[in-house]
């Protein structure tokens, strides 16, 4: 049942039957579809066809165009760039955080970190736009799936829970990030009137009902990349875990009940000396059960070449005096993002996963603009696990030609020399991205039983295996302060941050502030911005598309 992410046929077909019928896309074009292409008809006469159709659900989380880094996009109207899922993700999730900040000053990317976007934001519409692009999607697929002949088949029920894993993934980020919704399923009519809003109580109980019944179809030990009862097990875990948020009551016992669900799948924590293997161009050897990844997102550096996902992640974490291919990448990198100076001085000088690059650098954000001001991290790379290129160049034999060539351009032969040894590599990483790992399940389970109060399990015990793996002490008694430190340790970049400053009502308030927080550098004065920053706002070309729909409140 493997498939291949490469363009084919169906997928155009795929495009176009996605996004014509939700105002969510509405107003936005698909790519141009060649008229003579095959209609579903013709080309959905095989099992492995829709396997190949249920493939466009799992490629448009990794790439922006099934045609590469040059394609056109599935969506024109959104930079294929920062358009792209995983990339646009980040943005919402890490840039108006402790965790991030962002060098360049791109369109309003500056806003995020500051906390002021607006309903406008062409960021905020990217992610917006993505998401229910990729809901159509899923939501296609399964239309088609349903009514295919063979449709009660085992492996035609298997595809049809996949895509619906996908799509909830998708709606448990909608949620999250935006509220209440417009909201789409397999039922809505194709072509029809504007979808209709739900609210985001309505949304929380829908999605725990969807998610139940379509973990029971999937299976318990899926083949890599693809979605298994681990997955939907963990958008049910992180949807309890956000209970109280969601829906005003908190729910931290079911939290619990699904996180004991994905342990007793057999999902195991990684070695100390494997942790930031799980961060590198060949990561999938730690992608299912018996290890820690439980769902990964595909990057390779031929098939999904994009300016998204890890691409953008380790070429934007790479700048100043870094040596690129110390980052696993064939050239120069973006110098973007870097830490602020308040998530730094959370780890102690023993953790191992401080790993910050500071020659050069300065730990205060003295100029936002500027890769040098704050330090680097680099937890993500496109090294191999055995710590050399994905071509299986030695960085021992790479360091000191490189070193020639910058220090005399001239050099033809040691340029030569550099050429050869970096055949192969370039700047789109291999790094899949870990979407959800063992390590959250274990915090999770810690927050449930330190905030929540939930009886009759060992989180604090699974908090301090995290902790020791990292080489620092346990914790007999942990504070909610604890919890949520911890989580930012073990999770940086990994796009949860949001999400847990939200939970834990430090997002907006002035409780804890971090440079530039509401663009305001001053750290030593209490700076809280709107709590409407809680939440973004929905696209605003869409509010207007679409009477349905109510912006939230404060935009």
């Amino acid at each position: 049942m493997k498939f291949n992410i490469k363009k084919t046929g169906i997928f155009s077909f795929a495009f176009a039957v996605a996004v014509s019928f939700t105002s969510c896309t509405g107003d936005l074009d698909v790519t141009p579809i060649d008229p003579n292409l095959d209609t579903p008809e013709n080309v959905l006469t095989s099992t492995e066809a829709y396997n190949q159709l249920l493939a466009k659900c799992y490629s448009a989380l990794s790439v922006s165009s099934p045609d590469g880094e040059s394609g056109d996009p599935d969506i024109s109207g959104i930079d294929g760039g920062f358009g792209q899922y995983l990339r646009a993700y980040f943005y919402m999730q890490e840039l108006p955080t402790d965790e991030c900040v962002i060098g360049w000053n791109d369109q309003t990317v500056a806003d995020l970190h500051g906390l002021q976007w607006t309903s406008s934001d062409v960021f905020v519409s990217a992610m917006y736009s993505r998401l229910f692009y990729q809901i159509s999607l899923c939501n296609e697929v399964m239309r088609q799936i349903a009514k295919a002949p063979n449709a009660s088949d085992a492996t035609m029920q298997q595809y049809y829970a996949e895509a619906r894993a996908l799509r909830g993934l998708s709606y448990l980020h909608a949620i999250d990030m935006f509220g209440n919704v417009p909201f789409t399923d397999h039922n809505s009519e194709v072509g029809g009137a504007n979808p209709q809003q739900m609210s985001r109580a309505d949304l929380f109980n829908w999605l725990a009902k969807d998610m139940e019944e379509c973990a029971e179809q999937l299976p318990a030990n899926p083949e890599k990349y693809r979605a298994g009862k681990g997955m939907a097990y963990m958008i049910l875990a992180k949807l309890y875990l956000n209970a109280q948020v969601y829906t005003g009551t908190a729910n931290y016992a079911k939290c619990a009940e699904y996180c004991q669900k994905i342990i007793d799948l057999g999902y195991k924590l990684e070695s100390r000396d494997d942790y930031f293997k799980m961060f590198c161009a060949d990561n999938d050897q730690f992608l299912g059960t018996g290890h820690e990844i439980i769902f990964s997102v595909y990057q390779d550096h031929i098939h999904t070449q994009g300016y998204g996902g890890t691409t953008f992640i380790v070429n934007a974490a790479t700048g100043g005096t870094m040596a690129y291919y110390d980052m696993g990448l064939g050239g120069n990198g973006w110098g973007g993002i870097r830490l602020t100076p308040e998530f730094v001085d959370k780890f102690s000088a023993a953790d191992r996963r401080a790993v910050f690059y500071t020659d050069g650098q300065t730990k205060e954000i003295e100029d936002i603009g500027s890769f040098q001001s704050g330090y680097a991290f680099m937890k993500f790379t496109n090294l191999k696990a055995d710590g050399n290129l994905i071509n299986g160049s030695k960085l021992s034999d790479v360091r000191p030609v490189a070193e020639a060539v910058a220090a005399d351009p001239t050099d033809k032969e040691s340029a030569a020399k550099l050429a050869e040894l970096l055949n192969g590599v370039n700047s789109f990483p291999d790094t899949d991205f870990p979407m959800f790992r063992l390590a959250d399940v274990y915090l999770m389970l810690a927050e449930c039983q330190v905030v929540g109060g939930v009886s009759g399990i060992d989180g604090i015990g699974l908090f301090n295996q995290l902790r020791n793996r990292a080489g620092i002490s346990s914790i007999s008694s942990p504070t909610k302060q604890d919890i949520i430190d911890e989580r930012g340790r073990e999770l940086a970049w990994e796009c949860h941050r949001r999400s847990d400053l939200v939970r834990f009502n430090l997002l907006t308030t002035s409780d804890y502030i971090w440079a530039y927080k509401g663009m305001n550098s001053n750290i030593g004065t209490a700076h809280a911005v709107d709590s409407k920053y809680n939440l973004f706002p929905l696209a605003s070309s869409d509010v207007m598309s679409n009477s349905n729909l109510t912006q939230n409140p404060g935009y």
